[in-house]
């Protein structure tokens, strides 16, 4: 009897363990959209690599706005009953934004060349969430209350990829935004939820995505046309790329004898130890591997968010 009691709790565990990994849901990260931000002045001129663009200044928009705050939490509070895991976006904005010397333009050695990251990007790679939503609304005033229109969209936050939205206006009311907002979102919420977990459940099948670039250091005497065993460099990576990838999935978009860019690398979602994969660590098991022999090069890993990192062969 109780080896029976045993193997039926065994069975319960085993049960659940199952269920609970087939519902894991992605971790997200609630923002402003970017209209909204510019709709309200809430930007910022980002020089990226001579280039000035306009971009949203959220840790302003959290600061200054008395109801965005509230509204990301209600949203946020909604979804985190659906299971999803979040993630406080402005609490790490905060540590960000405060570190001002902290340098988010890698320059390379020799060549100067430079790899910008804007503050989303420094974001993105610190707080590693699955999704980036972004949340718009804008009030209507009429005689009987106000109603708010909402535009919901959900992100790749390694590919920047659209993945999901939905749209909706709220009957008109006397009640608060953020309750208005909840509401509308609460009633929206299910078509939305459901495409966020087929492009998950496509990922964990697939692979995460990514872009990989390989550069070559200017003094490295060297080049991605050096052979190894018969083989050119380039097609060693390609090789490694293949017994890496999930389902050896990624193409070569571009390729010279100095650049290589590998564009939708499919990379596990997790590494062996359960940890959460992105670009850099990828990139970092790369370098590791072009570190042997026979090729024992010495190379830098550089990235650009999650979802895109350089090696740059040659020299640290």
């Amino acid at each position: 009897m109780k080896n029976l009691r045993f193997l039926l709790v065994w069975a319960s565990l085993l049960l659940y363990g199952s269920l609970s990994a087939q519902t894991k849901k992605p971790t997200i990260m609630i923002l402003p959209s970017d209209n909204w931000c510019v709709q309200r002045y809430f930007t910022t001129d980002f020089d990226n690599q001579g280039t000035i663009v306009r971009i949203p200044n959220y840790q302003q928009a959290f600061q200054e706005d008395t109801e965005l705050g509230q509204v990301i939490s209600k949203i946020g509070g909604l979804l985190t009953k659906l299971g999803y895991s979040l993630k406080d976006a402005e609490q790490e904005l905060k540590s960000i934004y405060t570190k001002q010397a902290e340098d988010n333009v890698t320059q390379s050695k020799t060549s100067g060349a430079s790899f910008a990251e804007t503050p989303l990007d420094i974001l993105k790679r610190k707080i590693k969430s699955d999704i980036i939503i972004q949340i718009w609304w804008k009030l209507n005033r009429g005689a009987s209350g106000t109603s708010a229109s909402f535009t919901l969209e959900a992100f790749d936050a390694y590919t920047n990829k659209r993945i999901a939205t939905s749209t909706g206006t709220t009957k008109s009311s006397t009640s608060p935004i953020p309750v208005l907002l909840e509401q509308a979102v609460k009633e929206n919420v299910k078509p939305f939820d459901k495409q966020m977990d087929d492009w998950f459940a496509e990922q964990k099948q697939n692979g995460r995505e990514i872009t990989l670039n390989v550069r070559c250091w200017d003094n490295w005497d060297k080049d991605l046309e050096a052979e190894y065993g018969g083989e050119e460099l380039t097609d060693c990576i390609q090789a490694w790329l293949k017994k890496n990838c999930v389902f050896g999935s990624f193409n070569l978009t571009d390729g010279t004898e100095t650049f290589a860019q590998f564009e939708q690398v499919r990379i596990p979602l997790y590494d062996e130890k359960g940890k959460a994969m992105d670009a850099r660590s990828f990139a970092i098991l790369l370098r590791k591997h072009l570190q042997q022999p026979p090729y024992n090069i010495i190379s830098k890993v550089i990235i650009r968010g999650l979802g895109e990192a350089t090696i740059v062969l040659g020299e640290k």
